[in-house]
């Protein structure tokens, strides 16, 4: 079964309930059942056990009406592991959207530390109250920790989408990162990890393009650096440090942009394309890009069809990663300090 066909069959069986970790035998289950409560209670043992400051307010001083963005997912988008909002990827994106919009954001952060895809539908609850211009979402990890199954998880997801796109608002989704970077996973569980969560951000791309919204993945955008650089992560191993941060509002931060239309076109000239095919059938499209960190995907028409002999097209690009402001533009930016 090749990657973008095992993707397929996570995203379509959400509509009958099927999907799973996979054909694993019981006692091997058992195993990686014991090392996942294992890594979890290490990693709880080392966690902040309270949220950063949220952040929420008003970025840049410029005059007109505020472009709102609002920040739905689990602790990576709450930025569980800093202690200063202005390094949590909702201020970081929103305080360098604001320099790109030459207008000024209104940022509401609903994510929820701990949340799983089927939280989702409470905070789409919250933010449609808020009638914001785009959301960036952030999930998944945690629904491969706790096993749950993808095909549930990808139409919790796949229908928080569908009712932001319903209500004008644009949706950005960072998907499921790449678990098998996370050190206090141990073997085999970590090959397992890295496995389910791969499987999980393809099935989420092909939901989220479906449903109307676009993808960046994550990957193991932070695995790579995080070998060489321990300062990756925070002290917990698991969620990432103020840099991690950075870097991820970083790769976020264009898609995000140019969801509302203020991303320079200028800024992706030059760029190489993915080899190729730009243009994929989106299953193709959703499993190249859950092994490239950075790699954007988004629904696009060939041929004047919006639909192909293998489904939907998609879009992939690669963007550069853009400036994130440091802590004190950010707080430059803001219309009252930022709590941190």
């Amino acid at each position: 079964m090749t990657r973008a066909t095992s993707a397929r069959r996570l995203a379509t069986g959400a509509a009958v309930g099927g999907g799973g970790v996979g054909l694993v035998g019981a006692a091997l289950l058992a195993l990686l059942r014991e090392e996942a409560r294992a890594a979890r209670r290490k990693v709880e043992a080392r966690t902040s056990k309270d949220d950063p400051p949220s952040g929420d307010g008003i970025y840049g001083r410029r005059r007109g009406k505020p472009l709102v963005l609002a920040v739905l997912g689990d602790s990576s988008a709450v930025g569980l592991g800093v202690d200063r909002a202005e390094h949590t990827p909702g201020v970081l994106v929103a305080a360098a959207l604001t320099e790109l919009a030459e207008r000024p954001v209104r940022l509401v952060r609903l994510a929820v530390s701990g949340a799983v895809s089927r939280d989702l539908d409470a905070q789409v609850d919250r933010a449609l109250a808020e009638q914001p211009d785009v959301a960036l979402i952030m999930i998944g990890a945690n629904d491969v920790t706790s096993f749950t199954r993808p095909a549930v998880s990808v139409r919790h997801l796949g229908d928080a989408v569908r009712r932001m796109r319903a209500a004008g608002c644009e949706v950005v989704v960072g998907t499921c990162p790449d678990l098998g970077t996370i050190r206090p996973i141990a073997q085999p569980l970590r090959t397992f990890a890295r496995r389910w969560s791969r499987q999980m951000a393809a099935a989420q791309t092909i939901a989220v393009v479906e449903a109307g919204g676009r993808t960046v993945s994550l990957a193991s955008l932070l695995g790579p650096a995080f070998a060489s650089d321990h300062g990756m992560f925070s002290v917990d191993e698991f969620h990432p440090s103020a840099a991690g941060y950075a870097a991820a509002a970083a790769v976020l931060l264009p898609s995000v942009a140019d969801a509302v239309g203020v991303w320079p076109a200028a800024a992706d000239r030059g760029l190489r394309p993915i080899r190729r095919e730009a243009v994929r059938p989106v299953a193709r499209a959703a499993a190249r890009a859950a092994n490239r960190p950075g790699t954007e995907v988004q629904a696009t028409e060939v041929r004047g069809s919006g639909t192909g002999p293998r489904g939907p097209w998609a879009l992939l690009r690669r963007r550069r990663p853009s400036d994130i402001p440091t802590p004190e533009q950010v707080a430059e930016t803001a219309e009252a300090p930022v709590a941190g």
